[in-house]
């Protein structure tokens, strides 16, 4: 979530330094994936005819001063992490007028969990394989002073079809450089994986293991061991909720696999393991203690119902996304520092209340109660601006009839995972 800053649209120069021109040496192909600032394309050099992945970010979609600051910290991180086997390759970074363009490894292999339903052979073991890869990365990224702050199944892709291929680290877009006993208060990540001390605004590196753990426990079980049909009711799990060790397929999981899923989900992240820890744990270790039994195939079915539902909410948020005018956004901004009053970043009720009667919103005050409960995402009392920004789509109701076709179906897919 950004901080809200008067930094006006970006003309200038954003990687600070002279770079060749992206289109002397590269030439796009088809259009490989959507995110928030960048569209990853298909490129292929023009010297060697070798494909890559292209992330184009549109210079005129980074509006604040911390927006620049992430996409060049993304190139840097990208280049301090280069040579770990698991971590996506850059080529290099590019940037004319109107885009900077990273340049990076091509993992044309698909997703962990695509890869994990079409093999449809699955045991624990190899699901002991895949968290040593994904805690490797994470042990690698904290020896180096660098905290992921993102880590989910899609941000793990293989480089090719091979039964081999190497799994790859490919999104650092909200990794930052930590030192030891730095602690960090912005809300970033995915609703799932996100450890209860970021949603109290007070984390470090641990916050990563957690994620890692989530994702563990989706790979044995096909489900996140905290969920809910909304984020709201996912964020109070996350911070309230009770691993569930009962229900199918966990009686027949191996009592070392849960030790470490235990371990791994400690809410006090001062008892939770290091990932130098969970790849000590016998469970992780190469010919360890994993079985290699094959898992219920209940646990695939699950997997590809969660995978499935993922991508759906995701097309809703894009749908969104893509309907919204920088206009609108660059508006919202606006409409923050209006309704905040004090300049403190954060909204109170009574803040909300008087600027939205300011602004011509004829709402009930149960209404505006009902508004700041859901964007109060971390119930802190107060909205700051990346939870006001989920307020939007509310104002835009066409954009928001499609959010509602999509989420029922999301909801539909919820219900069939309980």
């Amino acid at each position: 979530m950004k901080r809200v800053s008067s930094a006006g649209l970006r003309t200038g120069s954003v990687l600070q330094t002279r770079t060749g021109n992206f289109k002397e040496f590269f030439k796009f192909g088809r259009k490989l994936g959507q995110g928030q600032f960048g569209t990853t394309f298909l490129c292929v050099e023009k010297g060697t005819g070798k494909e890559y992945a292209c992330k184009s970010i549109a210079k005129r979609k980074l509006i604040t001063d911390e927006d620049v600051e992430d996409v060049r910290r993304e190139v840097q991180i990208m280049h301090h992490l280069a040579g770990h086997p698991n971590v996506v390759s850059i080529k290099g970074a590019f940037e004319d007028a109107v885009a900077v363009h990273v340049v990076m490894e091509l993992c044309a292999g698909g997703e962990l969990f695509d890869r994990i339903i079409q093999r449809g052979h699955y045991t624990e073991r190899k699901a002991a394989e895949l968290t040593r890869t994904i805690v490797g990365v994470v042990e690698a990224c904290h020896s180096l002073g660098v905290m992921h702050r993102d880590l989910k199944p899609e941000n793990f892709l293989f480089i090719s079809q091979d039964e081999d291929s190497l799994l790859k680290t490919i999104d650092f877009g909200l990794s930052v450089f930590f030192k030891p006993g730095e602690k960090f208060s912005d809300v970033v990540g995915s609703p799932y994986y996100v450890a209860p001390e970021v949603l109290r605004k007070r984390y470090g590196p641990e916050a990563d293991v957690w994620s890692a753990g989530v994702i563990l426990y989706i790979l044995l079980s096909g489900v996140p061991p905290f969920w809910a049909e909304s984020e709201q009711g996912i964020f109070e799990q996350v911070l309230h909720g009770d691993l569930d060790f009962s229900s199918d397929p966990w009686p027949n999981i191996s009592e070392s696999a849960k030790d470490l899923v235990r371990k791994m989900l400690v809410r006090d992240p001062r008892r939770r393991l290091t990932a130098h820890e969970v790849l000590c744990h016998p469970w992780v270790q190469v010919d360890g203690v994993a079985p290699d039994k094959p898992l219920d195939s209940a646990v695939l079915s699950r997997l590809k119902q969660f995978s499935a539902m993922n991508k759906l909410k995701k097309m809703a948020l894009r749908v969104i996304a893509e309907s919204l005018s920088e206009e609108e956004i660059a508006g919202l901004r606006e409409m923050f520092k209006m309704i905040d009053a004090d300049n403190s970043g954060q909204i109170t009720f009574e803040e909300l209340k008087a600027g939205l009667k300011r602004v011509g919103a004829n709402l009930k005050e149960s209404e505006i109660y009902d508004l700041m409960q859901a964007a109060d995402v971390d119930n802190s009392g107060t909205i700051d601006y990346g939870e006001i920004i989920c307020l939007l789509p509310f104002r835009i109701l066409t954009k928001m009839a499609v959010a509602i076709l999509l989420q029922m179906s999301f909801n539909r897919l919820a219900r069939n995972l309980a």
